[in-house]
């Protein structure tokens, strides 16, 4: 739950994540994961590269589905909805992809109307209006005639988020929303993050690798690591685990390790263990 969550209080989960497995080629990618994502809160996942987190992304929006457990949204399982279904939910949750995944051939204004056009009956003047709010919103609305190519890359994780927030959606997932930003920048988005879940109410899922970004945006924190998830808790829990000595305990000194970006530590000895050092430095061997 969040902090200002008390358990006589508790809601329910906007997003459950039940024993979910996932595999591609007999490997599996996730393995047993289960999660909660409770109203208004900012969860952010995190992990190493290759350790599932954009997977899971795909699972909780419906992209991918699960070869083991289930993944509910506002009480109702993905993968027992037909395409009708997942249409109507989808409008419910808007995405900032990474790249910010924009129409290169549209401006920045009709970028942000196209769900407006799309999913209303809304008359072309009140979309107009519409889309200078959102613009407005992440600062932008002077940029609506711009075209993408014009646009830096924090201009387009803005015009990515005014898009995202278009249909006014209870949930918000962000995809690296920090990736090859300036530390200003990224300072930025992370603001924005804060705005849309502190004005709005929005529910937000993050998925990064950024610390700095995490600890400034999250309620929660999930880790993941090789598919599995090895700890839930409150930013604060975090914060304390990463700045306590070592334990002795691997998946509690792995997960100080990641936060903390040290060069040794459970990380570094596990790919020290596999060959990976001796198979860099001993040559191809093709």
């Amino acid at each position: 739950m969040p902090e200002n969550v008390t358990d006589h209080a508790a809601p329910q989960p906007v997003i459950r994540v039940l024993d979910v497995v996932k595999r591609f080629g007999g490997l599996a990618v996730l393995d047993g994961v289960s999660l909660e994502v409770y109203p208004g809160e900012t969860m952010v996942i995190m992990g190493g590269s290759g350790c599932g987190k954009s997977t899971l992304l795909r699972l909780m929006i419906g992209s991918l589905f699960p070869d083991e457990g289930h993944v509910q949204m506002f009480g109702r399982n993905l993968d027992e909805l037909d395409d009708a279904g997942l249409d109507a939910l989808r409008l419910r949750f808007g995405i900032l992809f990474q790249s910010g995944a924009l129409f290169n051939s549209m401006s920045l204004g009709e970028n942000v109307a196209l769900p407006l056009a799309e999913h209303t009956d809304l008359d072309r003047e009140t979309i107009e209006i519409m889309v200078k709010i959102k613009l407005e919103q992440v600062g932008l609305r002077e940029a609506a005639e711009r075209m993408p190519a014009q646009l830096s890359g924090g201009m387009k994780k803005r015009a990515g988020l005014a898009r995202a927030i278009a249909l006014d959606p209870e949930i918000l997932f962000y995809d690296e929303p920090s990736a090859g930003l300036d530390p200003v920048t990224s300072a930025e988005i992370d603001q924005l993050i804060m705005d849309m879940a502190g004005k709005l109410g929005v529910t937000s899922v993050v998925v990064t690798h950024e610390m700095d970004s995490a600890f400034r945006i999250a309620d929660r924190m999930a880790m993941l690591d090789a598919g599995r998830i090895i700890k839930v808790g409150r930013r604060s829990e975090f914060e304390a685990l990463r700045d306590c000595p070592l334990t002795g305990d691997e998946e509690t000194d792995l997960v100080r390790q990641f936060l903390r970006g040290d060069s040794e530590g459970p990380i570094t000895a596990r790919r020290l263990s596999t060959g990976y050092e001796r198979d860099i430095l001993g040559g191809a061997g093709f």
